[in-house]
C-alpha cells in the first residue's frame, strides 16, 4: 500500500510539474499556433479563391437559363414570380457554396485570432502580476532601510546597502616612500540600480578623475534634459548615456516629470559622502552612482 502511494504520488507530482511547465509557456504556445493558423488561414483563402470562379460561372449559366425561358414563355407557363423562386434560389444555394468553400479558412482564421488574444491577455495579467509583486517588494525594502537608518543609523544602512568594507591601500611615490591607508570597498554586487563608474563597468570612464567628473555632470545635465523635454525616462536609457550594461529592472523604472513623489529631477548621486575627492583622485578609480529613479514608470503616468 506504501509503495503504492509513493508510486502515485510521484505520478502525480511529475503531471503536475509538467502542467506547470506548460502554463509556463502556454504564451509561446498560442502566439506560434497563433501565427501557424494566420498562414494556414491565408493558404486555404488563396485554394478557396481559385475554385469560386467556377461556382459563379455554374451560377451566371444558371441565371441566364431562368432569364431566357422567362423571357420565351408567357405567364401561364412561367410567370415572373417561378422566375424570381429561381432566382432566388440559384443566389442562395450559390452564396452556400462559396460559404462551404471559405469555412476552413474562416474557422482557421477565428482560432487563430483567439490564439493570438489569449497570448497577449495571460502576458498581460503576468506584467500586472509582475508589476504589483515589484512594488510590493520595493516598499517592503524602503520600509526595511527606514527602520535600518532609525536603529543605526545613516551610515549603516550605506553600509549594509553597498556591502561596504574597509581595505587597506599601500602606495610608492617616486621616492621610494610607502604611504599605507584605509579605504572603502565597495561590493556592487547586490545594490538593486546603483552601479558603479569604472574601468571595468562603463565605457565612459576615462583615467583622469576629473574628466570623470566632466562626464558624469554633462551625462546628468542631458538626462535632465531629456526628462523635461519628453516628460519621462527610463533608467536603461542612463545606463547608455554611460556605457553601463543595461538591467531587467532598468526596462521598466526612471523618472517622471511633475511626479509628486519623486524628486522631480534625475540624480546620480555623484557628491555622496563615499565619493569624497580624496578617495576618487588618489586611490583609483571608481565612482558609486545610485540614482534617485521614481519607480515604475507605468505605474506613474
Amino acid at each position: 500500500m506504501n509503495k503504492l502511494t509513493t508510486i502515485k504520488n510521484v505520478v502525480t507530482s511529475k503531471a503536475g510539474r509538467g502542467l506547470l511547465q506548460i502554463r509556463k509557456v502556454s504564451p509561446e504556445i498560442l502566439l506560434v499556433a497563433g501565427v501557424a493558423g494566420v498562414i494556414t488561414s491565408t493558404v486555404l483563402a488563396c485554394r478557396a479563391t481559385l475554385k469560386v470562379e467556377e461556382i459563379v460561372g455554374d451560377a451566371l449559366i444558371d441565371i441566364n437559363k431562368i432569364e431566357q425561358v422567362a423571357a420565351e414563355n408567357n405567364e401561364t407557363k412561367y410567370s415572373k414570380k417561378d422566375a424570381a423562386k429561381d432566382l432566388f434560389i440559384v443566389r442562395v444555394q450559390t452564396g452556400a457554396k462559396i460559404a462551404k468553400l471559405y469555412g476552413p479558412s474562416i474557422a482557421v482564421g477565428v482560432v487563430s485570432l483567439a490564439c493570438l488574444l489569449g497570448s497577449h491577455n495571460i502576458l498581460q495579467k503576468r506584467n500586472v502580476a509582475l508589476m504589483s509583486a515589484y512594488k510590493a517588494l520595493e516598499t517592503g525594502f524602503n520600509e526595511y532601510r527606514k527602520r535600518v537608518v532609525d536603529e543605526l543609523g545613516v551610515d549603516k544602512d550605506t553600509e549594509y546597502r553597498y556591502g561596504i568594507s574597509k581595505v587597506k591601500v599601500t602606495t610608492i611615490d617616486e621616492n621610494g616612500v610607502e604611504t599605507s591607508k584605509m579605504v572603502n570597498n565597495i561590493n556592487m554586487t547586490d545594490s538593486i540600480y546603483a552601479r558603479e563608474f569604472s574601468e571595468k563597468t562603463a565605457k565612459e570612464w576615462s583615467p583622469n578623475p576629473e574628466y570623470n567628473l566632466m562626464t558624469l555632470k554633462c551625462r546628468q545635465n542631458y538626462a535632465n534634459d531629456l526628462l523635461n523635454a519628453r516628460g519621462h525616462l527610463f533608467l536603461n536609457e542612463v545606463y547608455d548615456m554611460l556605457g553601463i550594461k543595461r538591467s531587467d529592472a532598468g526596462a521598466v523604472v526612471g523618472w517622471v516629470k511633475d511626479n509628486v513623489d519623486g524628486d522631480g529631477f534625475v540624480d546620480f548621486g555623484i557628491y555622496k559622502d563615499l565619493n569624497c575627492q580624496e578617495y576618487v583622485n588618489e586611490y583609483g578609480t571608481s565612482w558609486l552612482l545610485d540614482f534617485n529613479v521614481d519607480g515604475v514608470i507605468f505605474d506613474l503616468i
